[in-house]
This record gives structure tokens, sequence and C-alpha cells, in this order.
């Protein structure tokens, strides 16, 4: 017999699954976000090493790249695009309809309440969150869709990354957005396991909150030791 769910019981699903939504997409780009910061530390390796990697996610490197001969030369890197794209856009219609819909059930008054009890990174996830996607299409215009526009040769990954943050400026910049980004992946990362049903018990809450801040200290860490390492001449031009 097929049951007929109540309007408040299909409002309740609608929440969990914009919740998973919101929780999965955010995870993905957390995932991300790890392997962009390892692939960052490749310079450290020296200029060759980090210039076949940066080809090498292209596909533009003798052996194809990624998943070849699977897929042709070249072609993972745009379904990795579309991915993260989909994975982004997911994030933030998600973001966006669950907030509508708090303050349109829950009233300001209630809200306003509510935020006093939050920690300084939940409070400040979706300002935070539009100044991260800023700085990402600040990122991506830098050195993907207008490569060495900040100095260096757009065939050459490596002096065009230490063109960028041989400028103090960019390094400052990019430390203030990585706080940002950080605290984002702090609350995130706590956040979605909940919504996925990971914090079942104190312990367990516990543990999240050590791996969350774990993350997050090591994406901050690992993002910002480049930069400096390039500001004062660790790694060379």
């Amino acid at each position: 017999m097929a049951t007929t769910l109540t309007i408040h019981q299909r409002a309740v699903r609608s929440t969990v699954v914009k919740k998973a939504v919101m929780a999965v997409s955010g995870l993905i780009m957390i995932a991300f976000l790890l392997f962009h910061m390892y692939g960052n530390l490749k310079m450290f390796v020296g200029t060759e090493a980090f210039d076949h990697y940066a080809h090498w996610l292209k596909g533009a490197t003798e052996d194809g790249g990624i998943l070849y001969p699977i897929m042709p030369a070249g072609t993972f890197i745009w379904v990795f695009r579309f991915v993260m794209v989909i994975a982004v856009a997911a994030h933030i219609w998600s973001a966006y309809v669950l907030t509508m819909e708090t303050r349109a059930n829950r009233g300001d008054k209630y809200v306003n309440i509510k935020k006093q009890a939050q920690t300084y990174s939940a409070r400040t996830m979706r300002w935070g969150g539009v100044i991260v996607l800023a700085f990402l299409i600040f990122h991506l215009i830098q050195f993907t869709i207008v490569p060495g526009s900040m100095g260096g040769s757009g065939d050459e990954p490596h002096t065009m990354v230490v063109a960028g943050f041989q400028q103090w400026w960019m390094v400052a910049l990019y430390a203030i957005c990585m706080v940002l980004v950080c605290m984002h992946v702090r609350h995130g990362f706590w956040s979605a396991f909940t919504t996925l049903g990971a914090n079942t018990s104190a312990n367990a809450r516990k543990w999240l909150n050590i791996l969350a801040y774990a993350v997050a200290a090591i994406l901050y860490v690992g993002f910002m030791i480049m930069p400096l390492a390039v500001l004062f001449r660790v790694i060379p031009a």
C-alpha cells in the first residue's frame, strides 16, 4: 500500500536530501584541496618535477596523463573540472536554500539568538563561503584562465607560480584567504560527517572535532609553506 507523506514529512525529507548534497559536495571539495596541496608541494622537488606534474594533470605529457588510454589524452582534466563545477554549484545551491528555509521557518529573531551559541567559523560560513568563491575565481584567472597574468610564462608552471608569489602582497592575500578557507573547512568537515551520521556519541564528537581541526591545520600549513618559500627565495626562480 502506498504511503502518502504529509507536508511536514516531505519538508523534512527534502531538508535531509539538501543537507546530504551539501555534505557530499563539501567533502569532494576538501578532497580536492588536499590533492591540490600535495601537488603544490612538488615545487620543493624542483622545476622539472613541478612542470611535469602540471602538464601531466592536463594530459600534455608523453604518457598521456591521468587515465590514458582509458580516456583520450587531455580528457580527464575536463571531466574533473566538470565534476568540481557541479560540486561547487550543488554546495552553493544547498547552502542558500537551507538558509532561506531556516529563516522562513524559524524567523530572524530565533536565528539571531541561535547565532550567539555558534562558533565564529560557523557564524561566518556564509560570508566566508562568498569570499572563498571570489578567491577561487581570482586564483583560476591567475593560473588557469589567463596563465601568466601575474608574471611568468603560461607554458612554464614553475616560473609562473614563482612570479606570482615573489610579490609580498600576493602572499599576504593568499594567507588571509587561506585562513577563511580553512575556517570553512574546519566547520564544514565537522558538519558534513555529522550530517552523514558519524556524530553518534560524545567520543565520536570529540574525534570529529580533532579531525576537523587537524585537516584545517594541515591544509593551512601545506598551502602556505610553498608561497612563503618562494617569497623568501628558499625556492629559486
